[in-house]
């Protein structure tokens, strides 16, 4: 049993990064064993929480304990994706005494907290909250079972026992100088300070707020009554809470009352934090918008082996070890499959999380040319597809089943499931290509790339999120020429996109593996080489102190604090 009265981080700080943050987010990718993430958000979160620790950083996460996680993706009877929750039990996390209610809905919910201890998986200590205990009533214990629960109310619920339940654990440890939202998903964190403090400038100057996403459904909303209803708002009066987020309408955004509840906002890439700065110019009086571009951890990440060949210049033993990964990676498809793919063909992987902007299925646009493609007998290709659809996104899924239904009698062509972190790790080491197809500017990161380019992929990428920062056309990467999306139709983006990414592949990238298999090998070390350590999350956790943490402080509103004391008189 932890006990929260004596509590501090369990090693010496680095006096570079004294500033004690709570750094809140909905999922942690910390370990493939502990299943409370769904896919880029959790993973950069992890590597956020490894590289704490290993730079000794002040920092600590406060997350959910997801009973049932985001789902088990399985498949069905005929081959087809099918989404299947099972019980999650975690004999290594350790039950803290930490735990209270919070009023959700009109009830007294009991929340308990559980922590996970830095020498399990070498990340920042991480404190996670759960209801699914005896003294809740059974529905309330399904607050904690799903991540992102399809459910409106139960939605609103999680974020509440993120931000306030969130809130009242940091209390409990001694508090924070710093309080991160890493998502706007603990926002409701804000709103239970400024009840204790009555001073909104206060908060402002403890709270940062990461943005990830100019996705519309990724910026959640929820109608401001039913957040008032559910507890969302700690007791603070409408009239206030409506001043303090610019919020008329009935909705609020969680994006836009962050920006009005934080000192400093950041973007993930240079390119996000420009297209935020454009989203969101008309709100008056919103924090600053800068950027931090994402990374990833490569001691986490990067096949060891690989590496080491890779810093001796050792140009056959790289070429060796690449075949063998593939071998591994191959076994994994054999098993699921039935198909045998062979290690000397080029191996393109499109694998992330199944969302319509992601487009997996551009490269089935023209599927006479595409077939022209991948039975070229010069240039013989194998692509690989994996990711998770959200798991009531029923177009998603049913994208999903039919590039299964189009690959299944074909040899050279396969999907995926079980997408986690450890078969991430496989498809990154055992591809060749890793593709990349969204919209632009509609990739906020996209961080799958960084790691694929550490197991020595070559990247082929619309140039979205952090390829703008990366990209050396045809020197350690392939970039498709981008549309402009500010004239030109969905169809007609989706039209140009496919063309340039198909000419770029038959033009470029099969004659280069194939003809030009020293410059193929000279690629991989150049993508090797850029990749790090820029974009390594080391890197990353430096900035965010240096950029974000200690941003200094600049009330902008402080009448707002008038209008509070005004309205207790």
């Amino acid at each position: 049993m932890i006990n929260h009265s004596n509590w501090q981080l369990p090693y010496e700080v680095n006096p570079a990064f004294k500033q004690r943050t709570a750094y809140f987010c909905m999922e942690f990718g910390v370990h493939q064993a502990l299943k409370i993430y769904s896919g880029g958000l959790g993973y950069l979160a992890g590597s956020h929480m490894r590289s704490a620790y290993e730079l000794r950083q002040n920092l600590f996460g406060i997350g959910i304990l997801w009973r049932y996680g985001y789902y088990d993706q399985v498949r069905d009877d005929h081959g087809f994706m099918s989404v299947q929750f099972q019980k999650k039990l975690y004999t290594y996390l350790k039950q803290t005494d930490i735990q209270f209610t919070i009023p959700i809905n009109g009830k007294d919910v009991m929340v308990k907290v559980y922590y996970l201890a830095p020498e399990t998986f070498n990340s920042a200590p991480l404190f996670l909250l759960s209801t699914d205990f005896p003294e809740n009533e059974e529905y309330i214990r399904e607050y904690t079972h799903r991540l992102y629960d399809r459910d409106h109310e139960v939605r609103i619920a999680q974020n509440v026992i993120l931000g306030v339940g969130g809130a009242k654990v940091v209390e409990m440890l001694g508090g924070a100088d710093i309080y991160h939202m890493n998502e706007g998903h603990a926002l409701a964190m804000t709103f239970y300070l400024f009840s204790k403090w009555k001073d909104v400038d206060k908060v402002r100057e403890h709270v940062v707020f990461t943005t990830h996403t100019p996705e519309k459904a990724g910026n959640e909303e929820h109608n401001i009554n039913d957040m008032e209803r559910m507890g969302f708002f700690s007791g603070v009066p409408m009239e206030i809470i409506r001043k303090i987020t610019h919020t008329e309408g009935d909705m609020m955004g969680y994006t836009p009352a962050a920006l009005y509840m934080s000192k400093i906002a950041n973007g993930v890439s240079k390119l996000h934090g420009e297209v935020s700065r454009e989203m969101w110019k008309d709100l008056p009086g919103i924090c600053q918008i800068s950027h931090i571009t994402n990374a990833q951890q490569k001691k986490f990440w990067a096949d060891r082996e690989l590496n080491q060949a890779y810093v001796n210049r050792d140009d056959m033993g790289m070429r060796i070890i690449k075949k063998e990964l593939k071998r591994e990676l191959f076994e994994v498809v054999a098993n699921q499959t039935g198909k045998i793919f062979d290690p000397n063909v080029l191996t393109i992987v499109w694998s992330r999380r199944f969302a319509e902007y992601k487009r997996a299925n551009l490269l089935l646009r023209n599927r006479d040319r595409f077939l022209q493609f991948i039975n070229n007998e010069k240039y013989p290709v194998q692509i690989i597809w994996a990711g998770k659809p959200y798991p009531f996104d029923h177009g998603a899924i049913n994208t999903m089943n039919d590039i299964i239904s189009f690959t299944q009698d074909r040899g050279n062509l396969a999907v995926l499931v079980g997408y986690e972190i450890e078969l991430s790790y496989l498809l990154k080491r055992g591809a060749d290509v890793w593709l990349n197809t969204p919209r632009r500017p509609r990739e906020a990161s996209g961080t799958s790339g960084m790691t694929a380019a550490m197991n020595g992929a070559v990247n082929v990428s619309v140039s979205d999120g952090w390829i703008p920062e990366f990209s050396v056309h045809g020197e350690n990467c392939f970039v498709i020429p981008p549309a402009d999306h500010n004239t030109m139709s969905t169809v007609e983006i989706d039209n140009y996109d496919y063309d340039n990414l198909m000419a770029v592949l038959e033009n470029e990238v099969a004659p280069a593996y194939y003809d030009h298999p020293e410059r193929w090998l000279g690629i991989m070390r150049k993508s090797m080489h850029d990749v790090y350590p820029y974009f390594d999350s080391d890197r990353m956790a430096v900035e965010y102190y240096q950029k974000i943490y200690q941003h200094p402080f600049s009330p902008v509103d402080s009448l707002l604090n008038q209008v509070f004391d005004n309205h207790n008189s």
